[in-house]
C-alpha cells in the first residue's frame, strides 16, 4: 500500500466505503460505474452498459492495483486514500496470465508461483497461488495446456459455483453488502 495512502487513512479514519463503482472483469481490466451503470445490472450480469467505462488511463490503473487487497470477508477493495472502494469481481480476485517461458503473472504484473490447478464445469481454468484463486486469462489456456500436456500441472475439477466460498472471495460486495448499521 502506498504511503500516501496509510497517510490520508490515518488523517480521516471514519471515511464510509464505497460499493458497486469499480469492477475487475475476466481479462483483468478495470471498470469504473457510475450510477447509469449500476443501474443496468450487475457488473456481471451481461447486460449492456453493466459493466461501466473502461479504466485507461495507466497511472491510474498502476495506483488501483497497488492498493488493492481483501478484507476478512474476502471483499476485494482498493484502498482510495481514507476510502475502501470494494470491487466487483466478473470472475475472481485474480487474472492470470501465463507466458511462453511457463512464468505467471497476476493482472497487475507481478510474477506467482503456482500451487494448484482447477478446472471447472464449463472448461475455464483457474490456478491457485500464494497471492489467492485467479482464473487464466482467455488468451493463455493453450499455454496452460501445454503445461498440463508436459506433466507441470494436474487439473482438479471443481465446479464453479463451490469456488467462491472454497477459496474464499466475493464476487459481489456490492450484494453482499451489510445492512446499514450492522457490522460485516
Amino acid at each position: 500500500m502506498d504511503d500516501i495512502v496509510r497517510q490520508a487513512m490515518a488523517k480521516w479514519p471514519n471515511v464510509p466505503d464505497c460499493y458497486g463503482w469499480l469492477g475487475l472483469d475476466a481479462r483483468g481490466n478495470w471498470y469504473m460505474r457510475d450510477d447509469r451503470s449500476q443501474a443496468a445490472g450487475a457488473f456481471d450480469s451481461g447486460r449492456p452498459g453493466a459493466k461501466g467505462s473502461l479504466l485507461r488511463h495507466e497511472k491510474l490503473i498502476d495506483f488501483i492495483q497497488r492498493n488493492y487487497a481483501a478484507d476478512a470477508q474476502g471483499r476485494w477493495f482498493f484502498q482510495n486514500g481514507p476510502q475502501r472502494v470494494y470491487v466487483e469481481l466478473e470472475a475472481t480476485p485474480w487474472i492470470w496470465r501465463m507466458e511462453a517461458d511457463g512464468t505467471v503473472r497476476a493482472h497487475s504484473g507481478e510474477p506467482v508461483s503456482v500451487q494448484r490447478c482447477v478446472v471447472d464445469e464449463i472448461g475455464h481454468v483457474y490456478l491457485q497461488t500464494e497471492r489467492g484463486l485467479g482464473l487464466v486469462h482467455t488468451q493463455d489456456v493453450a499455454r496452460v495446456a501445454e503445461a498440463v500436456e508436459s506433466g507441470r500441472w494436474l487439473p482438479e475439477e471443481e465446479p464453479q459455483a463451490s469456488l467462491p466460498q472454497r477459496y474464499a472471495y466475493v464476487r459481489s460486495p456490492q450484494r453482499d453488502r451489510p445492512a446499514p448499521g450492522k457490522s460485516p
